[in-house]
């Protein structure tokens, strides 16, 4: 089968490598792909905004299945025009991406449909805004109501830092902003839980936690990523029934209700407190490092999985699982994630090979006369699958050191929730 996968980063080279080893793969296609998925696909540089050169590669290459990676062009609807195109494609529809484009849409889907999650505020002005928040608890959280590649969310402590991060969203730092949306801070530990559906049914896609704050002891502003393991310690067999229960199920429900179904990858972010679920938002595609630190420890034939969502047979699959644990570091550009270099050599790199527990998967690189370099904030993710996460963290470490990039720097703190407790 020849396939692509829609998309350039730490994700879309782990989802690359995973479908490379079945048997049933006979070429890749990665668009546009980076200096890791060359290794192992064709790149192909096609805009992404470019629905029809896309159709038209597509068609010209007779490629028999679309995997899309990243969220921006699930929610722009390129799902729904290869479909028009009669393409297989894997992933949502513009209607239901919404999910993830929208934080807005899926507050009020958890209020008609009672999914918990933490109360909010819809502000429409900075002056609505302004005054709401004169009379909220804090801490509190302000969203922007946009994509914002893991960054449009800010934690504040007071009024001064929530009118800033009002006037940061409404000003266009990601995009125009029509309104933005205030919610109460739930503590307690954050955890991912996935799912892959096909529109029919659904299977559970195991958990992991990731690291978004940049700085060690999980300080700092957000940032994409700058790790995860997997499996998430925090699940168990009542949790997850009750996440299940209150939360997927009932979104499921919301989307048949919309006359839609829901096939692809989707990502819960939860807040957990007293083995009790609330909902944080949803990303309608595998999370970014979670879904590098979650597909090494898949013990079945990826393709099969995703063909058959397509196929609306999931039913038919058993997805099995490796008794192992998972840790995915991010070595990240100095700078990151504010301003940081562009075009900057990784010697080296090129020695560094995945191997049967240690991965390799890039990110922010491109090749060029026969260099490999930093081109993005995230820039190689280091994945290591072993029985402890003591033993991931120290080895991925290692590697990191082993590469020496003085232009990059990194989280060692990966995991310190049940690391070093």
């Amino acid at each position: 089968m020849k396939i692509a996968i829609i998309g350039n980063g730490g994700r879309e080279h782990a989802l690359a490598h995973q479908l490379s080893i079945s048997k049933k793969i006979t070429k890749i296609y990665s668009i546009p792909g980076n200096a890791g998925t060359e290794e192992i696909s064709l790149n192909i540089n096609i805009n992404l905004e470019n629905f029809n050169d896309l159709y038209d590669f597509i068609n010209k290459e007779k490629i028999e299945l679309v995997v899309v990676g990243p969220e921006k062009p699930l929610v722009e609807g390129l799902v729904d025009f290869l479909e028009s195109k009669n393409i297989k494609v894997f992933g949502p529809r513009k209607k239901v991406a919404k999910l993830e484009g929208s934080k807005i849409f899926t507050k009020e889907l958890c209020e008609k449909f009672n999914i918990p999650t933490a109360k909010f505020k819809i502000c429409k002005s900075k002056k609505d805004s302004f005054k709401f928040l004169s009379s909220f608890n804090f801490p509190l959280v302000v969203k922007a109501d946009v994509l914002a590649a893991g960054k449009g969310v800010y934690i504040c402590q007071n009024v001064d830092e929530a009118k800033d991060a009002v006037n940061e969203i409404f000003d266009g730092k990601f995009g125009r902003a029509d309104q933005v949306l205030i919610e109460e801070f739930l503590e307690g530990d954050e955890m991912s839980f996935f799912i892959i559906s096909d529109g029919i049914s659904y299977k559970t896609f195991n958990t992991a936690q990731d690291h978004k704050r940049v700085g060690e002891g999980d300080t700092g502003k957000n940032t994409g990523g700058m790790g995860a393991y997997s499996p998430s310690s925090l699940i168990n067999d009542d949790l997850e029934n009750k996440i299940l229960d209150k939360i997927i199920e009932p979104t499921l429900k919301a989307i048949s209700e919309m006359n839609e179904k829901y096939i692809g990858f989707l990502y819960a972010g939860l807040m957990i407190k007293n083995n009790e679920p609330y909902l944080i938002e949803y990303n309608v595609r595998m999370g970014d490092p979670e879904c590098q630190t979650i597909l090494p420890l898949i013990d079945s034939d990826l393709l099969e999985i995703i063909d058959a969502c397509c196929n609306s047979k999931l039913v038919t699959q058993d997805i099995k699982w490796k008794n192992k644990k998972s840790m995915c570091i991010v070595l990240c550009s100095k700078g990151y994630p504010e301003k940081y270099s562009q075009n900057v050599e990784i010697e080296n790199l090129k020695e560094f090979k995945s191997t049967k527990d240690n991965f390799i998967f890039h990110a922010g690189t491109k090749s060029l006369e026969n260099k490999i370099l930093a081109v993005g904030g995230r820039v190689i993710n280091f994945v290591n699958i072993s029985d402890k996460y003591s033993s991931s963290r120290k080895e991925i470490i290692n590697q990191i050191k082993k590469l020496n990039w003085e232009n990059g720097f990194y989280r060692s703190d990966i995991g310190h929730k049940v690391i070093d407790k």
